[in-house]
């Protein structure tokens, strides 16, 4: 063994494996397609309080995607090691809405497409991608329905509240009955021919009716 062959390290051949050209290419449309994403994310949301958190997760997951994806590609080895290390890694974070799913999804396929050097299939899919769901997620196809909770005094009330409902509205259904002494309380499900909600108002107003809510729906929260 020489005195040179103590002092060389695998480690430092390492480093001119990928070109510091390529990493800044990738990381730099990394960074402007996960842009893309988060903004994309930010005009498709549908939840009741939206997270910049998540925006700002998506473009580092993309970039951060890229950076690995890079240095499996140039070490075959490490490869092999970096697959052994992310098999422990567990993510406990729930997701609250299933669209996000897709981000997340698109984000890290974004950083492996583009590690591996297909930046034409990175940026055109995500173009594509994000156009469909801009289109897809905002067409409102259908009423959004409401529920509308209502506090009564007898069933005389009750009757006068849901025929004065039934004409103002597309659709009523009852959700739920709640009765007590001198007390009724109602969830009724409805679907609303416009965006007026001033027959909540005049509800109100009827005699034996103490209380009237509407509610937005989508089957999964209510806020």
């Amino acid at each position: 063994m020489t005195f040179n062959d103590i002092f060389k390290s695998s480690f430092l051949e390492n480093v001119t494996s990928v070109s510091i050209l390529d990493m800044t290419l990738a990381l730099v449309l990394a960074f402007g397609i996960g842009m893309f994403i988060s903004l994309v994310y930010k005009k498709t949301y549908q939840g009741i309080m939206y997270s910049s958190s998540f925006g700002t997760t998506l473009i580092a997951l993309t970039m951060i995607t890229t950076v690995v994806i890079l240095a499996v590609t140039s070490n075959v080895v490490l490869s092999l090691g970096m697959v052994g290390a992310l098999s422990i890694v567990r993510f406990r974070t729930a997701i609250k809405e299933p669209l996000d799913i897709a981000f997340l999804f698109w984000s890290i396929a974004v950083g492996i497409v583009l590690a591996a050097g297909m930046i034409p299939l990175a940026v055109i899919g995500s173009v594509i991608i994000g156009v469909i769901l801009l289109v897809f997620v905002n067409r409102k196809s259908y009423c959004n329905p409401y529920i509308v909770v209502l506090s009564c005094t007898d069933y005389a009330s009750e009757k006068k509240a849901r025929e004065f409902l039934e004409k103002q509205v597309q659709r009523c259904v009852v959700k739920s009955k709640t009765a007590q002494k001198g007390a009724v309380e109602l969830n009724l499900e409805i679907r609303m021919k416009n965006d007026n909600t001033d027959f909540i108002n005049a509800l109100s107003e009827i005699e034996g009716i103490r209380s009237a809510v509407l509610v937005s729906y989508n089957g999964e929260y209510m806020g």
